[in-house]
């Protein structure tokens, strides 16, 4: 018999497109506990193959990749899948911010930022999602 007061959560998948291990390792450490499915890819390719079998709610992605620009990958991702949420990540450059929101990134955190900007960031776009 199941018992009603327990609550069955699906959880949200999230991709992050980041090829810097301790990059990684922080994004899954803060994570983690939260109530979203990890996954984790380090190049563009991998990412576009990635996205022809499963469909994450987000994709956390960095700015300088092994094979290209994320900021250019935003527009690729919002016209194949564009129910997909962006939170575009970048050390380098601040001024890309405005490249990536109008190629449609729905959140831009600069490097470093804190796990409040975070998790802000994500709780806007995945509303359903509990991180805390």
């Amino acid at each position: 018999m199941t018992n009603p007061a327990v609550e069955t959560r699906t959880l949200q998948k999230v991709l992050i497109i980041e090829d810097e291990g301790e990059m990684c390792l922080v994004l899954n450490i803060l994570l983690n506990e939260e109530d979203v499915e990890l996954e984790h890819v380090k190049t563009l390719s991998a990412a576009t193959e990635y996205l022809e079998s499963k469909q994450p709610a987000l994709i956390i992605l960095d700015n300088k990749l092994p094979d290209g620009y994320g900021v250019d990958f935003i527009s690729f991702v919002k016209r194949h899948y564009p129910s997909i949420k962006i939170i575009m990540i970048t050390g380098f450059d601040g001024a890309v911010e405005d490249i990536a929101m109008e190629n449609g990134a729905d959140y831009f955190l600069q490097k470093p930022f804190t796990k409040e900007q975070l998790f802000r960031s994500i709780k806007s776009l995945l509303p359903q999602a509990v991180v805390h």
